[in-house]
């Protein structure tokens, strides 16, 4: 999700949903460590509750990421074990760590330590059931089992578990989601194996149906793209999942709320509402006359138009 949950992203979801909890796009420890940190960590205090996700290896500046990440007031800090892409790989981590389980342990213990508390600001590990294809390494569970329990033995409570391999050669990122089979029992099993620890599964669930059936079996369930695309389904999760009233909100409602949201963004930090429009594309999905209001949102020509006007525009 890089370059998509950004906080404007965030900001637009936490308006359809108020207790589903939201991540960050990754960013790499060290950008923390030695970069611009607001840039990096600024967030809408709207959003909570948030997740920071990191990649990085290195134990040290994880740790210290970990407790700016603290600092900022952040709900979680979750360690990538996920990512396929080669960039990421370049840079040792990722998916890859997945063959390094002590150094993955080493990083989550050094983060723990670094926290003042880690039960309000809990250490979390994404990762895949297993890496490269069945031919180059034969996929077997008890090489995610005993990934999770090493890294399990150094604090980590809970474990978000992408349903598939990651194909670490000969494969795209946008492949690695789509190829490799999602083998959903793998994740039912380590719950079974670890019942003590929190698993929650991603990876290819778009309905609410299937997010009430893996619920029967595990703690959680993390839907990435499907939520971007049709965000519209995030409005029915406070009172399909969390016993909330019914929500109230019209997709128009959303819209006029980011229309105010553009105009702050505008006053307070000189944002233009283009980069902020983007998120919110696929808010009438599915609806008639949806193709015609993207575009009008996304029509360059309009860069200079108010958004409150374009709204009226798009509407037209």
């Amino acid at each position: 999700m890089m370059d998509w949950t950004d906080r404007h992203c965030r900001y637009f979801h936490r308006l359809l949903s108020k207790n589903t909890l939201l991540y960050t796009e990754m960013i790499n420890a060290g950008a923390i460590v030695h970069g611009d940190v607001p840039r990096h960590l600024r967030y809408n205090s709207e959003e909570h509750p948030l997740a920071l996700q990191l990649g990085g290896s290195e134990p040290d500046k994880l740790a210290v990421a970990a407790r700016v990440a603290e600092e900022w007031g952040y709900d979680e800090v979750n360690i990538n074990c996920g990512c396929p892409s080669e960039r990421v790989q370049k840079g040792a981590f990722g998916a890859c760590l997945m063959a390094e389980p002590d150094l993955v342990a080493d990083c989550v213990k050094a983060m723990l330590d670094a926290v003042h508390d880690s039960a309000k600001m809990p250490i979390t590990v994404k990762h895949r059931i297993g890496i490269n294809k069945t031919e180059d390494t034969p996929e077997s569970y008890g090489f995610v089992r005993d990934f999770v329990g090493k890294v399990a033995d150094a604090g980590c409570q809970t474990f978000i578990v992408h349903a598939r391999n990651a194909w670490l050669k000969g494969l795209s990122p946008k492949e690695n989601r789509d190829i490799p089979p999602l083998r959903y029992e793998i994740v039912h099993q380590l719950k079974a194996d670890f019942p003590h620890l929190n698993i929650a599964i991603n990876g290819g669930i778009t309905t609410n149906v299937q997010i009430a059936e893996q619920l029967q079996g595990l703690d959680g369930v993390m839907v990435g793209r499907e939520a971007y695309h049709n965000p519209w389904l995030l409005a029915s999760w406070d009172e399909a999942f969390f016993g909330a009233d019914p929500q109230i909100e019209t997709r128009e409602s959303i819209e006029a709320q980011m229309v105010t949201y553009m105009a702050r963004e505008q006053a307070l930090h000189g944002t233009h509402w283009a980069p902020i429009a983007r998120h919110m594309l696929g808010l009438r999905h599915g609806l008639a006359g949806s193709r015609r209001w993207r575009q009008v949102w996304s029509d360059h020509k309009l860069r200079d138009t108010p958004p409150s006007e374009i709204m009226k525009l798009a509407h037209a």
